[in-house]
């Protein structure tokens, strides 16, 4: 096994921090590391003018350069490329364990209805949040298949305030003649417009439920999120005559 040697900037007022990533990687994989830190600017400016390189860290194998850390992954095949769930998969099931622990403190029970319905809320203020982040990057992805942004481009800044809006009063059980037709709304619309862009038009989509530049494909995550918030409005809506 070739030896790596990996050129890292470890100064007094600065430690970079995929240069210790780089390091931790390969001594996870196995390497025995020669690791050369530059230790001040004028080091760190000589090296990247007799190597040719614009950033560090650099990492060479045997006479092989590397890259820095992002390729040292993909060198690696830590990279997969493609889309994921992953995403969505971890936000729900924190939301479920949240809901789940709410639950239990507010009605001793391991398993609730009240521990149901927090699961939906949470979860659609978890994916407001996600879409708030960068809502420019949201309205961008949304709007290539939102049947209502289409037509209507500022709609696609209104649906995370919306979600949120929704999932906030549906918490707190409170102002059910403005959460339930919101979530009905934005919910029907939402997935009407996924069943048209994947099922009948068969468009290969990334889903904007995570945010803008998610790997997350579009589909039966975005259609579920979709059906979870028509499900609780009618929920909801029902609930009252049920008890």
């Amino acid at each position: 096994m070739k030896e790596p040697r990996l050129h890292r900037m470890v100064m007094p007022d600065h430690l970079c921090p995929s240069g210790l990533k780089a390091l931790d990687l390969l001594k996870r994989e196995g390497f025995e590391v020669d690791d050369r830190p530059l230790t001040s600017r004028p080091e760190v400016d000589a090296f990247k003018a007799e190597h040719g390189v614009a950033t560090t860290p650099q990492i060479w194998i045997g006479d092989e350069r590397i890259g820095g850390y992002s390729d040292l992954r993909k060198h690696l095949g830590k990279v997969k490329e493609g889309t994921t769930y992953w995403p969505v998969g971890i936000l729900f099931a924190m939301t479920a364990l949240m809901a789940l622990g709410a639950g239990w403190v507010a009605t001793g029970e391991a398993i609730s209805i009240l521990a149901a319905e927090w699961f939906v809320s949470f979860s659609m203020c978890a994916l407001a949040y996600l879409k708030l982040r960068d809502i420019e990057a949201f309205s961008l992805s949304f709007v290539n298949y939102d049947l209502l942004a289409r037509r209507w481009v500022p709609y696609s800044f209104i649906y995370p305030w919306a979600e949120g809006l929704a999932g906030v009063l549906m918490t707190a059980h409170i102002l059910d003649f403005i959460s339930i037709p919101v979530a009905l709304f934005i919910g029907t619309i939402g997935a009407v417009s996924v069943f048209k862009a994947v099922y009948l038009d068969k468009r290969s989509l990334k889903c904007a439920c995570v945010g803008g530049n998610s790997n997350v494909p579009l589909g039966f995550v975005s259609l579920t999120e979709n059906l979870f918030m028509i499900g609780m409005a009618i929920w909801m809506l029902v609930k009252p005559s049920m008890g």
